[in-house]
């Protein structure tokens, strides 16, 4: 059995996508994985990520965000609390 605890909700204005973080412990113990869910109408997509990954695609995501002109207005990010 493993627990999964919700991290964030992320609504994607453009194309409208559900990006769910979740953070996925083993009751055998272990490592902690950082599960990523990404919705597409009906289809989904999930995998599971270790730590060293997660540092390195974030800092990814980073570096080309902040290599970005601002945000249009009609793209704005809506964040909900994880349930």
């Amino acid at each position: 059995m493993s627990t999964i605890t919700p991290l964030e909700k992320l609504l994607i204005p453009v194309g409208g996508q559900v990006i769910e973080l979740q953070q996925l412990d083993y009751e055998a113990g272990g490592m902690s994985l950082l599960r990523t869910r990404i919705r597409e109408k009906s289809r989904f997509t999930v995998f599971d990520i270790d730590p060293q990954s997660a540092r390195a695609w974030g800092d990814a995501l980073l570096r080309w965000a902040n290599s970005q002109p601002e945000s249009h207005p009609d793209a704005t990010l809506t964040v909900q609390e994880p349930q």
